[in-house]
């Protein structure tokens, strides 16, 4: 992702979206692999961490989408882009596997690819909030759930051993 290839109008809107493409770079593509024109960000290193770096990654590429959401994206578009930083969180989360395919994935410039041809058939005028809203409540629902369920776990092992 280079920087001339922004086609943003020169808005106050726009100008803060750019914001967006440079945390997308640091987070995707930021680094060389020395001898290759393979690029990587941080979200792979991160990802090295075990549940603290896969937090960090996640939760910079949710503010990426929030920033997004609040500044005309339409409903669609956020939850294509929700969908790609959750398939990046769930794959990502595996042990070997998950950094691997967080040095391929590269989910944030695939959101900030979307916000672009998204503001370039002039789509920018919605609002994105009521997907967000709803992605909140289903993320706290499951995480209950799962707390629930690694309760259960423990009380029938407990049991069990006991």
């Amino acid at each position: 992702m280079s920087k001339e290839n922004v086609r943003y109008t020169r808005t106050p809107q726009s100008e803060r979206l750019k914001w967006v493409d440079t945390m997308a770079h640091l987070m995707d593509s930021q680094f060389v692999l020395p001898g290759t024109r393979f690029r990587f960000g941080l979200d792979p290193l991160l990802g090295l961490l075990p549940v603290a770096g896969d937090l960090a990654s996640f939760a910079m590429s949710a503010v990426i989408v929030l920033t997004i959401a609040r500044h005309g994206a339409s409903g669609k578009l956020v939850a294509l882009m929700l969908v790609n930083i959750a398939l990046d969180a769930i794959i990502g989360s595996i042990p070997i596997l998950g950094s691997i395919f967080d040095f391929a994935y590269k989910a944030n410039e695939r959101n900030v690819r979307l916000l672009r041809r998204h503001y370039e058939e002039g789509k920018y005028e919605g609002s994105g909030k009521s997907i967000i809203m709803a992605a909140v409540v289903g993320v706290v629902v499951v995480f209950g759930l799962l707390l629930w369920a690694m309760w259960e776990l423990a009380a029938w092992l407990y049991q069990l051993i006991f």
